[in-house]
């Protein structure tokens, strides 16, 4: 009876094991086969150009992208002054001659499986292309860990709400529902960025002449007429010789009192030259 006892525990215990290793073995298949079918990959692409107008070229990507289905997320353009130069009309104005160079980014955002059509309708809009790039990123295995992470944590979650598992920390279950909502919105922005491809436009005109009439931004410009300014220099030198005198007239008592002492001075010396001679 003690030997049967034996013999019978070690099968079960041998069956046990054989159904732990199937059941990994299940485990690791069923990984494998959804890593398989999981497949997430994210377009970007990245296109320089010059073109004839870029305000009239910018009209066109927008009205192309709804045309696409797709959304304008950033849009810019600018325009710099590289060079200016007044010509002289009249004492009141100038023309402004200036050389613009004008440019645009916008940023776009296309379903990805019409990305290619998009790029060689946005080529053809301009003179040439300068630089076209399009890069193509994997990320299924992030999307796979993402996606395993939040199935173990609901998991915990369930275990937890049935009274199976008990966390006694209330941050741990916070944080681990925060986690939970951590990777449910990793892996809908991995989805946004498979759905739709993110595309930045940087185009480009050759510099424009503009012409423009302004006022003339000079003082020095605006002087009065000669002979207006010289009356007024012959008034003002009378002006300035007037008072001139009457500075003068205000120093009387200083002159005189100088006029005495110079006096003095001169009637010593000479009493002391007369017995030297």
């Amino acid at each position: 009876m003690l030997l049967a006892g034996i013999i019978l525990l070690g099968a079960c215990k041998r069956k046990a094991y054989e159904i732990g290793n199937d059941s990994t073995a299940d485990s690791a298949a069923v990984v494998a086969d959804t890593s398989a079918n999981i497949s997430k990959l994210v377009k970007t692409a990245d296109i320089r150009f010059k073109v004839k107008n870029v305000e009239q070229t910018s009209e066109g990507i927008s009205a192309l992208t709804l045309k696409f289905n797709g959304m304008v997320t950033h849009h810019a353009m600018t325009s710099l002054a590289e060079q200016s130069h007044d010509v002289r009309l009249n004492n009141d104005s100038v023309m402004r001659v200036s050389a613009f160079t004008t440019s645009a980014d916008m940023t776009v955002k296309i379903p990805t499986e019409k990305i290619d059509d998009f790029l060689n309708t946005v080529s053809h809009m301009g003179i040439y292309v300068n630089e076209r790039r399009m890069d193509i990123e994997d990320r299924s295995l992030d999307y796979l860990s993402a996606q395993m992470k939040l199935n173990s944590r609901r998991e915990l979650i369930a275990r937890q709400k049935s009274g199976k598992v008990v966390i006694k920390d209330p941050d741990a279950v916070l944080n681990l529902k925060d986690d939970l909502v951590d990777e449910q919105i990793n892996n809908r922005r991995i989805d946004n960025e498979v759905k739709y491809s993110v595309i930045s436009l940087n185009f480009y005109q050759s510099n424009t002449i503009s012409k423009e009439v302004v006022a003339n931004d000079d003082p020095a410009d605006y002087n009065l007429p000669f002979f207006k300014r010289l009356g007024m220099a012959f008034s003002n030198g009378w002006f300035l010789l007037g008072e001139l005198v009457i500075s003068l007239m205000n120093l009387w008592a200083v002159l005189l009192f100088g006029a005495c002492t110079w006096i003095v001075i001169r009637v010593v010396v000479k009493r002391k030259v007369k017995p030297t001679i």
